[in-house]
């Protein structure tokens, strides 16, 4: 570990977190990298520091506290050493292990690639954890934005985010473009036009398998009812589609006796109504239409409800499959319908990368939308917490937008390090500041009788309100 990173020294008394035999070791003055982020980022963090630092005195009275060390990227790292994500920054993160950031600028187009994609995919931080829960008070377009409560897995170093893209008119394009055509699409009907922009989306099964044991192990360990498989499927078989098989054996291989995937429990449930059931008779209870399929489909559904029975029908059958961990899969398209209409019926969504985008702003708008949206970016032993929503440089160093998201990023912070009595004291005063109305102008004006605050003001309310 280096003294120094970005040219300023670490703090004297703080100790870096370590990681040993898949736990982390912190102690009570852990130091801690943040990126104050771009645009609003710097009001944001300011105010945010204050209410986390508040949070660990008043939760352990000074016994514990947090080393702040800044480190650099976006605009501000760019302005001070003339690169968008020094290397410094990098090697902070990586050997300090736990780190927060606001929002970083990203150009569309052209210029510098994300910076969040390259922390991402250079400290391996495959999972991107999206938690949406409503608090009372806060402006919803829908009816009932309590019903929504979900964690959202997304997988975050795949898919069309791995950066593999050949600009049309290259002679890399043409090279990939050629190949394709007249090599693996040779005698198909399936040609890609010349004039082509091309994209390369991969999906793999370690990606996908992590992402989704990550996604179970937290369900089983807080007490969720189900994970759902969000992939799409049916039109991309080897990716999406693949996506979703990985899953399930993730499931039924390594939770077996924990889980029930939604089609053995139909086996499992009509074979409990009625005992003297036949295999064929469950086929068709489970498969409509069964009847007019060819034969070898036939046989594939009943080999498929005598293994279900052999295998768990002592273990899960007599109704002990519903207390077991839901294992579902919905098509990405349908999920956005689902959450919206459906929203009890979803506690942990499993996903990819571009489909955990969307999703998870999707459901984010729901409950208040990005600006109390929190993230967190966490792989083998290292975590980056972050702001979900963009720098929106027109509001700079106003004091004017809503900290919730870096301050409930920061509980999924405390929380990840164990320490959890702050996290309660940050989130629960945050729910009490918006039921008093004491609010950032992008609620207040949704808001009757709701009070304007300042960005710095909405910190001061929470810090009171502990």
């Amino acid at each position: 570990m280096q003294d120094s990173y970005n040219g300023i020294p670490l703090p004297s008394n703080g100790e870096a977190i370590q990681y040993n035999n898949g736990k982390l070791e912190v102690s009570s003055h852990p130091i801690i990298p943040f990126i104050e982020g771009d645009g609003t980022g710097r009001d944001i963090w300011r105010a945010s520091q204050r209410v986390f630092d508040a949070a660990v005195e008043k939760a352990y009275g000074g016994r514990r506290k947090v080393e702040w060390f800044e480190i650099f990227a976006g605009e501000k790292a760019y302005a001070r050493f003339k690169t968008w994500l020094p290397d410094d920054t990098i090697n902070a993160a990586r050997d300090l292990r736990v780190s927060i950031k606001g929002p970083l600028t990203t150009p569309v187009g052209g210029g510098i690639r994300s910076l969040n994609v390259t922390l991402r995919q250079t400290l391996d931080l495959y999972t991107c954890v999206r938690p949406v829960r409503y608090y009372p008070g806060v402006p919803s377009p829908v009816k009932r934005p309590e019903n929504l409560d979900v964690v959202i897995f997304r997988e975050n170093t795949e898919d069309v985010y791995s950066g593999v893209e050949f600009r049309q008119g290259t002679d890399e394009q043409l090279q990939l473009l050629n190949f394709l055509n007249d090599v693996l699409l040779a005698g198909s009907k399936k040609k890609i036009r010349k004039d082509s922009g091309i994209g390369i989306k991969p999906i793999s099964i370690t990606g996908s398998k992590r992402l989704v044991r990550a996604a179970i192990e937290y369900a089983l360990k807080n007490g969720r009812k189900s994970v759902t498989l969000v992939h799409k499927g049916n039109i991309q078989k080897f990716t999406e589609g693949a996506f979703r098989e990985w899953g399930y054996e993730v499931a039924t291989e390594e939770f077996r006796d924990q889980t029930v995937t939604e089609r053995e429990s139909w086996i499992l449930g009509n074979r409990d109504a009625n005992r003297g059931l036949t295999v064929q008779e469950n086929a068709a209870m489970i498969e409509p239409g069964l009847e007019h399929a060819p034969e070898s489909f036939r046989k594939q559904v009943y080999e498929e409800i005598q293994q279900v029975i052999d295998r768990i029908g002592v273990s899960h059958g007599e109704g002990r499959w519903k207390q077991k961990l839901l294992i579902n899969d919905r098509i990405a398209d349908s999920i956005f319908q689902q959450v919206i209409v459906r929203p009890e019926e979803y506690t942990v969504l499993a996903t990819t990368n571009l489909n955990g985008d969307y999703i998870s702003d999707a459901c984010a708008a729901q409950v208040g939308g990005l600006g109390i949206a929190p993230g967190a970016n966490i792989g083998d032993g290292y975590a980056v917490f972050e702001a979900t929503h963009g720098t929106a440089p027109k509001y700079a160093d106003k004091d004017v937008i809503n900290p919730g998201s870096v301050m409930l990023s920061g509980v999924m912070l405390f929380d990840y390090i164990g320490w959890s009595e702050a996290a309660r004291l940050i989130e629960d005063s945050m729910a009490r500041t918006i039921q008093q109305k004491f609010v950032t102008y992008d609620f207040e004006r949704q808001m009757e009788g709701a009070t304007k605050v300042k960005t710095s003001e909405f910190a001061t309310h929470m810090i009171a309100n502990m």
